[in-house]
């Protein structure tokens, strides 16, 4: 077998995190879940486990992950979407400068040590305009938050919609996508929203597939759609495009159902297999197989207004 060369064998590696699961969601946890965004979801059968949110316009009151974190596998880092936290060392360093500019100030050694120019008017005003823009730069570099804006075998309550039984809690802090401060109450679903779920999953890898996020807007909040535009634009730059075909829901297990103020979710295990098969510009299959099915368990969470149809609101892995 011949030996990789240098930039081939470099070539792969950087491919290899974001082609490992190049599936809707790059094998990420991100999204919005209400008040309940950090709060593990109910362990019930396939969703026991799983991963907490990554990513999200939500933001965390000290409840769980680190806001804004990034997507675990696909590559992304901090400072995305999400709320800047305060560093100690800026604080320190703006500390340090404002301590040693204002002591040479008071002192007559000026501002940074030699620029009072015999300690004239307009030196010392210089000197205290350069460290305003000093001052105004750390903050908004370091301190200014940035918040983003804004077949056989499947649901196994499906079959029997009264085995399921919500459950209750108090609600988290409110936040920009359906988040409330008032208590929740527990939600009772039929046989039709499970069929919505369906439709869902497989509307969604389709939509994926053909890179069309008009129709993801349809089925999807703008938060998530806006992180499936993020992960289509970051395979485009590598050359390559995932499709997703052949979708089989093969189980599903309702975790938990609650409402908070007008908005409803409803969190969802899913077992599903697939084609799923990444290319590059030529054609030519860099991941996976046209001719095996993968199979994965994944925990979505589903939203709407009250009386309106479901969307998709989050997607965490099952560990």
């Amino acid at each position: 077998m011949r030996r990789l060369t240098p930039w081939l064998l470099a070539l792969l590696l950087a491919l290899a995190p974001a082609l490992a699961d190049a599936r809707p969601g790059l094998g990420g946890s991100f999204g919005s879940r209400g008040g309940r965004t950090y709060s593990a979801p109910a362990g019930n059968g396939l969703s026991n486990g799983a991963a907490p949110i990554q990513r999200s316009y939500t933001p965390n009151n000290g409840n769980g992950s680190t806001f804004g974190s990034g997507y675990g596998n696909s590559g992304y880092g901090n400072g995305g979407f999400g709320q800047r936290a305060r560093s100690p060392f800026a604080a320190g360093l703006l500390g340090g400068f404002l301590g040693a500019g204002i002591g040479g100030l008071l002192f007559g050694r000026g501002f940074f040590g030699g620029m009072s120019g015999g300690g004239s008017l307009i030196g010392l005003l210089l000197q205290m305009f350069l460290l305003y823009l000093l001052a105004s730069w750390i903050y908004r570099r370091f301190f200014a938050g940035n918040l983003a804006m804004a077949g056989g075998g499947r649901f196994a309550r499906m079959m029997n919609p009264g085995s399921a039984r919500p459950t209750g809690g108090p609600a988290r802090p409110g936040n920009l996508f359906g988040g409330s401060t008032r208590a929740t109450r527990p939600l009772a679903l039929v046989q039709g929203d499970y069929q919505s779920f369906d439709q869902l999953l497989h509307g969604i890898q389709k939509a994926w597939s053909a890179q069309d996020l008009a129709g993801m807007n349809t089925m999807a909040t703008p938060e998530m759609v806006s992180f499936f535009s993020e992960q289509l634009s970051e395979l485009a730059s590598r050359g390559v495009r995932n499709t997703v075909t052949d979708v089989r829901l093969q189980q599903g297990d309702l975790s938990e159902a609650w409402s908070e103020g007008a908005r409803e979710y409803a969190t969802v295990a899913m077992r599903f297999s697939m084609i799923d098969v990444t290319r590059d510009a030529t054609g030519r299959v860099v991941d996976g197989s046209p001719n095996e099915r993968v199979t994965v368990t994944e925990v979505w969470t589903f939203l709407r207004a009250s009386g309106a149809r479901w969307v998709l609101s989050a997607i965490q892995q099952s560990r």
